[in-house]
């Protein structure tokens, strides 16, 4: 297993994390089988581990917290915060207010006395940025996280927190938290060049896509849309819906790919994001001990300048071929008065 610093900390993690997002109800309700897969992940030499305090509505995180038992020493352990946990306004977001409970509550789960890398899931435009740094500048300060980063952030907001860190003297965003995979490669354009100008660390989300790239779904194949990551979202893998068809052709083409490198297209997609030089980690997020399995018989797969070159054939840098966050928008986008002025001030015409 190779290892890289994590944006400037000092901290050594692995190029391969340990995503819990599918340990829990939502993906595997079985605590032992987790547990097993998590020591299994730490013997082939990850060290780092990430999960969030909305998985499966805590759930994840105690399931983490009790498979670190006599080996929390050893691990980088991250969490986040910022998603509903729970009734009432003020139980989700990124205020003082909430961060302070929050990270307590996230301790207990995970049973430990501090979080090495402790992330805001998403942006929060109802809180001023000034406010989540500083709540989380005195959590470092009373020893509960030992750094903090963000999750999904646009590129702008990552500066504009940097900004305000500098002008405020408060401590900064050390690393980001992107979806990032064959088939979307947006970040490319932006977030990826502000994160290595600004010395961020990077661990990257969902390089299968979602299971769009685990080989299951085929252009030609039956989709079965009732079953597995389909189930959750039938409408990213119809491939009646025309908005799917760039997918499904890029995925045959990337098959030939992985065919002709030896590879399994899941090999191929785990190898992409660690090609990147700004990328530190990126996040596998196994439901079984199979899959575990699988996906690190890539760990060592190194893609030389004609396989990217060929990838960037398939998929042009910059690209993405989907929406890789299902989870947020951005509310100027979502938000009708954000886009229209008021009707006393639109100009006649």
């Amino acid at each position: 297993m190779r290892y890289r610093v994590l944006g400037g900390t000092g901290i050594q993690v692995s190029v391969h994390c340990l995503g819990a997002m599918m340990f829990g109800a939502v993906g595997n309700p079985d605590h032992d089988e987790c547990a097993r897969i998590i020591h299994a992940a730490l013997d082939q030499g990850i060290n780092f581990v990430d999960t969030a305090d909305m998985y499966s509505a805590g759930e994840s995180e105690e399931i983490v917290g009790k498979a670190l038992r006599g080996r929390r020493d050893d691990v980088v352990l991250a969490t986040k915060v910022h998603f509903p946990m729970g009734e009432g306004p003020n139980r989700g977001g990124n205020s003082r207010r909430w961060i302070i409970k929050e990270v307590e509550e996230s301790l207990r789960r995970l049973r430990t006395d501090w979080i090495d890398l402790y992330q805001i899931h998403r942006p929060d435009h109802s809180t001023d940025v000034e406010e989540t740094l500083s709540a989380l500048t005195d959590l470092v300060r009373q020893g509960k996280i030992r750094a903090f980063g963000c999750s999904t952030f646009p590129a702008e907001e990552i500066v504009e927190a940097h900004h305000v860190s500098e002008r405020r003297g408060l401590g900064w965003f050390r690393t980001e938290q992107p979806p990032y995979s064959l088939l979307a490669r947006g970040i490319e354009a932006s977030v990826l060049p502000v994160c290595r100008r600004l010395g961020m660390g990077v661990l990257t989300w969902s390089p299968l896509a979602s299971g769009f790239l685990t080989g299951r779904y085929r252009k030609d194949g039956s989709v079965d849309l009732s079953s597995g990551r389909a189930a959750l979202t039938p409408a990213r893998f119809d491939p009646a819906l025309p908005g799917n068809a760039a997918k499904y052709e890029a995925v045959e083409r990337l098959i030939e790919l992985a065919a002709d490198l030896g590879c399994t297209l899941p090999e191929l997609a785990v190898a992409f994001p660690v090609a990147h030089p700004a990328v530190t980690s990126v996040i596998i997020g196994p439901r079984t001990m199979e899959q575990l399995r699988a996906t690190l018989k890539g760990a060592d797969l190194t893609l030389d300048d004609a396989a990217l070159d060929r990838i960037d054939e398939i998929v042009p840098p910059g690209t993405d071929l989907y929406r890789a966050d299902g989870a947020w928008r951005s509310p100027a986008l979502t938000d009708v008065s954000a886009r229209r002025r008021a009707v006393g001030d639109r100009a006649a015409g």
